[in-house]
């Protein structure tokens, strides 16, 4: 082994400043060798003899309904005005039976008035469903009073 220490003629030899990729290209051919060999290996597994399921029909999700109740206090299911509060009972009732029972997402209205929301809430729960709601826009960037 042997070691240059400088020119005899005293000049400074640069340095090579290129990298040296022979290595790396050895290193992978290794590992991709290695994972050719060592993958059809992994893959094999015991034989065993699994046992036979029947297919079970998946329970469909309902579609949900919509109540709306706009600044007037009106009340709406899914895009239908209603006349009023007893209408609401009867058609969350129709509803209230179905297994599984729909969700029901109430949409207040922000200029409506508290009770008339509540009544809402209150026909939904004489009616019998369970799963109620409420839907709102996302707050951005907040103005309003407070």
């Amino acid at each position: 082994m042997s070691m240059s220490v400088g020119s005899p003629a005293g000049e400074e030899d640069s340095f090579n400043t290129t990298i040296n990729t022979t290595p790396l290209v050895d290193v992978m051919l290794v590992l991709l060798i290695i994972f050719l060999i060592t993958i059809p290996v992994i893959t094999k597994s015991i034989k065993v003899d699994l046992p036979k399921a029947a297919n079970i029909a998946t329970q469909t999700k309902p579609e949900n309904i919509s109540v709306a109740v706009d600044s007037a206090g009106n009340i709406y299911w899914n895009d239908k005005r209603l006349p009023d509060l007893n209408k609401l009972i009867e058609e969350v009732a129709l509803v209230a039976v179905q297994d599984p029972q729909p969700e029901i997402h109430v949409r207040g209205d922000s200029d409506a008035r508290y009770e008339a929301v509540a009544r809402v809430i209150y026909g939904i729960q004489r009616g019998g469903v369970v799963k109620v709601g409420f839907l709102t826009e996302p707050d951005r960037g907040f103005r309003g009073t407070r």
